[in-house]
């Protein structure tokens, strides 16, 4: 059953997002809608509905914004949701903590498809998405941050999990180049971006290199989350404890920065009906009274209107 998070959580009257955004310069945030999720994640644009799905991991919510109304409805799970794909016949596939789910169109469980191997006391399904052919990617979090116990998997049609990487501490920031060659990968506590060589017919990718390091600073604790490419191939990536987006040319090089209202954006996704509309969600959980009271936003979703269009998210083939 949906329930009116407009109706039930967020004070503000439900706007369109055409209204919000009426007059507000290229590259300026608007908070579309003020959630206060608790960990505001994985953004994802429905084309064919023309609607947002995200997520709040904490809080085991499943949500959909639809931007012609400003209205958001949300369906709760029985455990933390990481991440979430689009389904071609009309579901989703989601990473929870117990591992690999598909769900029907209105968010509830329909059957496990493979089971998160790791402990899950300190495991759970975190960053993931489908890569050009339909197969979905999904990492782990390494929840104490003590043993890089974390691994980036894809789910093969048998059921089984193919480790594409180990060794991490928060599996993030998974994108893929418009023409699919490109796999960008981040672990988010290492101040870290990969890239490798991939194939997008068979899959097969190449050795992880580093793509940008991040160095952090005593006032500067801004790190690589979640992350979405361009239509021109530009990596955008958000800055966890950093409050602002980054957007990385193809060699890896800085071009812009964007601020944000808030301290910790957590992903973003391009969408609107020209694609030029960027999403961007954040969160609020664990962060310190005098912040949160400077930025009462926080754990909002945003929306900022871009001059480079992104690309149309792949769906999960079953």
């Amino acid at each position: 059953m949906l329930n009116s998070l407009a109706a039930a959580a967020v004070p503000a009257v439900p706007c369109p997002l055409q209204v919000l955004l009426e007059g507000v310069p290229v590259f300026e945030p608007v908070c579309v809608l003020p959630a206060a999720a608790a960990l505001g994640e994985c953004p994802r644009w429905d084309e064919q509905r023309q609607h947002l799905v995200w997520v709040d991991i904490l809080e085991q919510r499943l949500h959909r914004y639809d931007p012609a109304t400003g209205e958001d409805s949300y369906v709760t799970l029985p455990e933390a949701i990481g991440c979430v794909s689009l389904g071609e016949h009309g579901g989703y596939i989601a990473g929870l903590r117990s591992g690999l789910w598909e769900l029907d169109g209105a968010g509830q469980l329909q059957q496990q498809l493979a089971v998160n191997p790791e402990d899950q006391a300190g495991s759970r399904f975190n960053d993931g998405r489908c890569d050009p052919a339909g197969r979905f990617l999904a990492g782990t979090i390494d929840e104490p941050k003590s043993g890089a116990r974390a691994h980036l998997y894809r789910l093969r049609p048998s059921g089984a999990l193919e480790v594409l990487a180990d060794g991490l501490l928060t599996s993030n920031g998974l994108a893929f180049s418009p023409d699919g060659r490109w796999m960008y990968h981040s672990d988010t506590p290492n101040f870290v971006i990969w890239r490798r060589s991939y194939d997008p017919i068979t899959g097969d990718c190449g050795p992880r290199q580093v793509w940008a390091t991040i160095t952090p600073t005593a006032t500067d604790r801004g790190r690589p989350d979640g992350a979405a490419v361009d239509a021109e191939g530009h990596y955008w990536s958000a800055f966890y404890e950093g409050g602002r987006l980054v957007r990385f040319a193809p060699d890896g090089s800085v071009v812009a920065r964007y601020p944000l209202p808030v301290q910790c954006p957590t992903m973003c996704a391009f969408g609107g009906a020209d694609l030029r509309t960027l999403f961007i969600t954040s969160a609020r959980a664990g962060r310190p009274g005098e912040e949160l009271a400077q930025q009462p936003l926080a754990g909002g979703l945003f929306a900022m209107r871009t001059d480079v269009p992104g690309c149309i998210e792949p769906r999960w083939r079953g």
